[in-house]
C-alpha cells in the first residue's frame, strides 16, 4: 500500500510502526468458498468411486445450492473463472486472485483423479438442476451430437472476449445467477426457469450444451486415473442403467446390424480427416472475416465509434463516457491508435478461435461416424458427471445389498 502524501521527517529519530492491515472481510470468505469447494468434491469422490451410493450427491447438491447458489450468490464460480485465468495468461498487468485460480484448478484436478465430481453437486448450476429433475427423456444421438459442441463454441467465443479484455460473457449471460439473487435481467431469469423446466424433462440441459467448463472437465474426466463404475460385478445387460442415466452416459451394446463391411467404415472416417483442414480453414477465415465486428464489444472501440458519430452529428446530451473522454482533453488520433491496436489482437484472436471451432466441428462428425463394437454397457466418461442415480438401478448392486 503506497500512501497518498508523503510522510514527515521527524529529527529525534522517531521511527514509524510497521502497518498491520486486517484481511478483507470479503477476502477471506472467498477461502471459505474454496474450502467447502474442496470438502464438498471430497465427499461426492469418497461416495462415487469408493461407496457406489448417491445419497451423499444428493445431500451435496441440498448443500450446494444453499450456499453457493442463495448464501454466496453464485459468484466466484468455477465456469466464470476460466475468463480470468485467460485474461492473465495474455495480459500480465492483470492480477488474477489465487481463490479464483483455484476455483478454476481445482475440479479439473479432482476430474483427473476421479472424475466429474464437481459436477455431480458441488457446482450449484448443476445441483438446481439435478435435484428438479424427475423424468428422463431421451434425446436422439443426432440432436445431442450437434448440440454437444455448442459448449466448445461457447467457449472459444469466451475465450476471445476475455483475452482481448473486452467481456466476461459467461458471467454476463449466465442464466442462474439471477435466480440465486433473486433479481437481475428479465430475459435471464426467464431462460433460468426454462433451463430448469426443461431438468425436470431431461437431464441438466445447461450441464449438456451450454457449459463450457464441463466440456473441459470431461476431456480430464477421460483419462481420470480412477473412473466411476456402475457395479464391481459383471454387467447382464439389463438395461436398466442405461434408461436411468439422465446424462445419457451410459453407452449400450452396439452390434454391426446393417453387417457394413470395416473397409467402409475406416474409409468414411478417413474422408472426413481429409477434409478437417479445410474445415479448420474455412473457420478461421470465416472468425477472422467477422473479427471487426467481434471487436465491437470492447469498449474503447465503442466509445470511438461514439466519438465519431459526435463529431459528425454533435449531441445535445452526451453519454457519460463521451463527457469523460473529452473532459480528459484526450485526441482522437491517441484513441484510434488504441483501437488499431485492439481490432489487430482480435484479428489474431479470432482467427485462432475459428480454427478450434473448426477443429471441434471436425472431431464431432468423426466422433458420430465411428462405429465401435461393444458386448456390454459402458460408461461414457466424457458425459458423465457422476450422479450416482445408475447405481441403485442395477440388479447386481442390489444383490449385494441383500447378501449384505
Amino acid at each position: 500500500m503506497q500512501n497518498r502524501f508523503p510522510k514527515p521527517d521527524f529529527e529525534s529519530g522517531y521511527l514509524y510502526p510497521e502497518p498491520h492491515y486486517p484481511i478483507p472481510h470479503e477476502a477471506l470468505w472467498s477461502y471459505i468458498d474454496v474450502g467447502v469447494l474442496l470438502l464438498l468434491m471430497s465427499f461426492v469422490a469418497w461416495a462415487i468411486i469408493k461407496k457406489q451410493v448417491r445419497w451423499p450427491v444428493t445431500l451435496t447438491s441440498v448443500l450446494s445450492v444453499a450456499y453457493f447458489g442463495f448464501f454466496r450468490q453464485g459468484c466466484v464460480c468455477s465456469i466464470g473463472a476460466i475468463q480470468n485465468v485467460a485474461l492473465a495468461w495474455t495480459t500480465p498487468s492483470y492480477s488474477l486472485p489465487l481463490y479464483v485460480l483455484l476455483f478454476f484448478l481445482l475440479p479439473v484436478l479432482f476430474a483427473l483423479f476421479w472424475g466429474r465430481v464437481f459436477c455431480a453437486g458441488v457446482c450449484p448450476f448443476g445441483a438446481l438442476q439435478d435435484l428438479v429433475h424427475v423424468k428422463n427423456y431421451k434425446l436422439s444421438k443426432a440432436v445431442t451430437g450437434a448440440l454437444s459442441t455448442f459448449p466448445w463454441i461457447y467457449l472459444g467465443f469466451a475465450l476471445l472476449f476475455a483475452v482481448t479484455n473486452s467481456q466476461f460473457i459467461l458471467c454476463r449471460f449466465d442464466p442462474f445467477v439471477g435466480i440465486f439473487r433473486l433479481g437481475g435481467e428479465g430475459a435471464l431469469i426467464l431462460f433460468g426457469v426454462l433451463l430448469l423446466f426443461f431438468s425436470i424433462f431431461t437431464g441438466r440441459p445447461f450441464c449438456r450444451f451450454i457449459c463450457p467448463y464441463g466440456a473441459i472437465l470431461g476431456l480430464f474426466s477421460q483419462i481420470s486415473f480412477r473412473k466411476i463404475s456402475i457395479t464391481k460385478q459383471e454387467c447382464i445387460n439389463c438395461q436398466l442403467c442405461h434408461n436411468a442415466c439422465p446424462v445419457d452416459a451410459i453407452r449400450p451394446p452396439y452390434v454391426n446390424k446393417v453387417k457394413e463391411r470395416r473397409a467402409a467404415g475406416v474409409h468414411r472416417i478417413l474422408r472426413y480427416m481429409i477434409f478437417t483442414p479445410v474445415i479448420i480453414i474455412a473457420g478461421s477465415t470465416v472468425m477472422y472475416v467477422l473479427s471487426d465486428k467481434f471487436s465491437k464489444a470492447n469498449k474503447e472501440v465503442q466509445l470511438y465509434e461514439a466519438v465519431m458519430q459526435n463529431e459528425a452529428r454533435p449531441q445535445e446530451v452526451q453519454s457519460l463516457e463521451l463527457q469523460a473522454f473529452y473532459g480528459q482533453g484526450r485526441a482522437k488520433e491517441e484513441l484510434w491508435t488504441e483501437v488499431e491496436v485492439i481490432k489487430k489482437e482480435f484479428r489474431i484472436w479470432s482467427g485462432i478461435i475459428g480454427a478450434f471451432i473448426g477443429l471441434i466441428i471436425s472431431l464431432t462428425l468423426i466422433n458420430l461416424s465411428a462405429k465401435r463394437t461393444r458386448k456390454s454397457y459402458e460408461i461414457d466418461h466424457a458425459k458423465c458427471v457422476c450422479c450416482g442415480r445408475c447405481f441403485s438401478y442395477c440388479p447386481q448392486n442390489q444383490k449385494n445389498i441383500i447378501s449384505v
